[in-house]
């Protein structure tokens, strides 16, 4: 019998558009342009003849036939990986690529990385890991088995928080006195910063090198602080960001990620 062909892009398109309620935030996920979004949709409207979006005055929403389509549509693309998965399975199960902030890795990641590593068989040769250049690398881009993120949520993917949610006021010993700033973890009101960092990674080296006081991810700094390279200068606080191992729904069930997934729950 022969199948029908499927506009799978502009399904996929469809997706991302009636997930976040937004061609331009669809367009910021798929790294096109707003105006190729909403080609997409017209294209798929016109061929299925049904209007899938309507514009009010509240913004974007769903019309009742595109929200009808919805939750089978996310059944089958999860069919779709998963299928992928299955076909990938026994393959490559001893290596992952990982994508995370290079900072993170150093204090925190590679010592647990390598302890597993010690763990497993030796006359397997153990287990290989392929570090993504880009801490904010694409899943399937790079084909990465897993991420590690400083964010408030797993967001789409799955995903366990790898330590609590919490934040220090750290200094090396005989610091300047001044304050180190990077986006994502503001500094107390009117508190002029002396270096702006970029992200905690730049603020944790210039921390380090005595150029100043920043606050940071508790995880982040534990390290530098057992090893008195940092004092803590506050007692740790709730904060809203927290280090994320993520992964979408197919590699997360994959026999290798769970593997690794316990570990780093057990070992944090």
């Amino acid at each position: 019998m022969k199948r029908t062909h499927l506009p799978l892009n502009a399904l996929r398109v469809f997706d991302a558009a009636a997930r976040h309620l937004s061609f331009t935030r669809a367009a910021d996920e798929l790294a096109v342009t707003p105006a190729a979004v909403g080609q997409q949709i017209r294209a798929l409207e016109d061929v299925l003849g049904v209007v899938l979006f309507r514009r009010t005055s509240k913004g974007l929403e769903l019309t009742p036939e595109g929200e009808a389509g919805l939750d089978p549509l996310r059944e089958g693309f999860l069919r779709f990986e998963e299928t992928v998965a299955a076909m990938q399975a026994g393959q490559a199960s001893d290596r992952y690529t990982i994508a995370v902030p290079r900072e993170f890795y150093a204090e925190w990641l590679a010592p647990r990385l390598a302890r597993f590593q010690a763990g497993t068989a030796k006359d397997s040769g153990g287990v290989q890991y392929i570090l993504a250049p880009d801490e904010h690398a694409d899943f399937t881009e790079a084909n990465l088995d897993l991420a590690i993120r400083l964010a408030d949520g797993p967001g789409d993917c799955e995903g366990i928080q790898l330590a609590p949610a919490m934040k220090v006021t750290v200094a090396a010993p005989g610091a300047r006195d001044a304050w180190i700033d990077w986006p994502g973890m503001p500094l107390p009101e009117g508190v002029n910063p002396y270096i702006k960092a970029g992200s905690p990674g730049q603020a944790l080296a210039s921390a380090l090198a005595g150029m100043g006081r920043t606050i940071l991810p508790h995880a982040l700094a534990e390290t530098a602080i057992a090893q008195a390279r940092l004092e803590p200068l506050t007692a740790p606080e709730p904060a809203q960001r927290a280090y994320w191992l993520l992964a979408p729904p197919p590699q997360w069930r994959s026999k290798k990620v769970r593997a690794l997934v316990a570990y780093l729950s057990e070992a944090g």
